[in-house]
């Protein structure tokens, strides 16, 4: 039986099976995660199912390595960070929080060869300056995002005129908690300089 080739552009597939042994269909070879951690390094494009239900596990093998990595002592995210992500689950935001996370990385990974290239030429910490830049790009964005889920897309409402059209005064109380956060977040930074 000849099996039939597979397209470059699809994903690669792993099956997981029931006890917990990852298969990659195209090598057809049992991988270890610290083989699929290399498939998200080496940017191979690919997808975790079941083996029995066909059922996308993608997104559970890729937190399981993330959790491996932070009990392994390699803490990438901070524990403010952690606090507030947590603080996002079930709240009226939770589905912002993915959007703005994604366009965050990619902004964030497409300013590392510059950001790098500042820090190598720092004397003192200039290169603060284009952290501080990414982070007011990060926070338009976010600012970009939220517009969508307000009244008539305007985010610069002043706190009466929100209230005032606004029926979720919780969501009003939400924004004014991250209006300060991003300010005393841009006071931080400005004292760093």
């Amino acid at each position: 039986m000849v099996k039939a080739s597979r397209n470059p552009d699809d994903p690669v597939v792993i099956k997981k099976y029931a006890n917990r042994r990852l298969y990659d269909t195209t090598r057809s070879a049992y991988i270890t995660l610290g083989d699929v951690k290399g498939m998200v390094h080496d940017g191979t494009d690919f997808i975790v199912q079941d083996a029995k239900t066909g059922e996308d596990l993608t997104h559970s093998i890729l937190t399981q390595i993330i959790f491996e990595q932070e009990a392994q002592g390699e803490h990438l995210l901070p524990v403010d960070f952690l606090r507030q992500l947590i603080r996002f689950y079930g709240d009226s935001m939770q589905s912002v929080v993915p959007g703005f996370l994604n366009m965050s990385m990619d902004s964030l990974s497409q300013g590392k060869e510059r950001f790098a290239k500042q820090m190598g030429k720092a004397t003192g910490n200039p290169a603060l300056g284009v952290f501080e830049e990414q982070v007011r790009q990060n926070m338009k964005m976010f600012e970009t995002a939220l517009s969508a889920f307000t009244p008539y897309g305007g985010f610069a409402k002043t706190k009466t005129e929100t209230k005032a059209t606004s029926s979720q005064p919780d969501r009003n109380d939400e924004l004014d908690e991250l209006r300060a956060q991003m300010a005393a977040m841009q006071e931080k930074l400005n004292s760093l300089d």
